[in-house]
């Protein structure tokens, strides 16, 4: 099986240094420092005293590798136009591509899901449609990351904690591509669950990061600062149970109250948010993913957002001051 990561970032590395361990030969897309590192050393996965290194075939050019059986997409949300422009190398007829990335993705309202917005495009994550046209929902399998990734270094990926996945068709159907692929990753120690409706579950994780993210990234504070703060915790609080409203209307209900959600990621412990670590390393944010979409979503549902919209604007402006949107 010929298997390719593009974007050997913390999860996509984590993901793909798994696979390697258990005897599947990785691709790589890179570029830069990354790029280098992976060629010179390979990739390396680290877990408290634990490293392993495994040699893979990276290249900054996908006509070099060729077409993939499988494609796992982990960058982050701004650098998906970017893939979406350069990817066509690697896709065949029965390509799968993989999404383990954060926030409400490009093809969230295909394969019959979203109720009265199904088979609707959201601008916020795909404006003009470009990502869809570029990777058609047909070959997507949807994944859910819960694992607490970082990298030490270009090539270096520490894992903190957490060793879940959840993947998807974005029908819902049990096909025997998705069976294939959990029997894969599942054969490389990662525990991996078939969703009945992927969106669901990209939704209840989005519920919770939507807003812990963008106010690490206004404040600088770990999780558990944030969640600590009777007036914080509140404001939070509204914004989720608009999201709940906005998820009700478009299939996916939620039975938890936010502070139900509040005493799951509290369970974590203090630990920075992926947004704040890409604000530390001044990399673009994923406001659009995680927050705009909601927004849009909103409005098209016919759900009064104020609260979402007022976090948006303030992180948004916050970002753009920092130069990371």
């Amino acid at each position: 099986m010929k298997i390719c990561i593009y974007g050997a970032g913390a999860i996509g590395g984590w993901i793909g240094a798994k696979l390697a361990r258990a005897g599947s030969a990785i691709n790589v897309v890179a570029r830069g420092a990354t790029l280098d590192a992976l060629k010179r050393d390979g990739l390396t996965l680290a877990s408290g005293d634990s490293r392993v290194s495994v040699p893979v075939n990276a290249s900054e050019d996908p006509s070099a590798l060729g077409v993939q059986d499988l494609v796992i997409v982990a960058v982050k949300a701004p650098s998906l136009p970017a893939v979406a422009q350069q990817i066509a190398p690697l896709l065949g007829p029965d390509t799968i591509v993989l999404t383990a990335m954060n926030g409400v993705p490009w093809w969230f309202l295909q394969g019959g899901f979203g109720g009265p917005l199904a088979g609707a495009q959201l601008e916020a994550v795909d404006p003009g449609g470009k990502i869809d046209a570029a990777i058609p929902a047909r070959h997507v399998i949807g994944c859910v990351v819960h694992a607490s990734c970082a990298l030490d270094a270009p090539g270096v990926v520490r894992h903190h904690f957490g060793n879940g996945l959840i993947i998807g068709e974005p029908s819902g159907e049990a096909t025997p591509r998705a069976r294939a692929l959990l029997d894969l990753l599942a054969g490389a120690g990662i525990d991996t669950k078939l969703s009945p409706q992927i969106q669901k579950d990209v939704w209840y994780k989005l519920w919770g990061n939507m807003t812990v993210n963008p106010i690490s990234l206004l404040t600088g504070a770990t999780t558990d600062l944030i969640l600590g703060d009777d007036l914080v915790r509140g404001f939070i609080s509204t914004i989720m149970l608009e999201a709940k409203e906005v998820g009700a209307r478009i299939g996916v209900p939620i039975a938890d109250t936010p502070e139900d959600r509040h005493a799951v990621t509290r369970k974590l412990g203090a630990f920075k948010t992926s947004m704040l670590q890409d604000v530390e390393a001044g990399r673009a944010v994923e406001l659009d993913a995680l927050v705009s979409s909601v927004r849009e979503l909103g409005e098209r549902a016919g759900v009064a957002t104020p609260f979402t919209d007022a976090l948006l604007g303030l992180a948004r402006l916050r970002a753009r001051q920092l130069g990371l949107y």
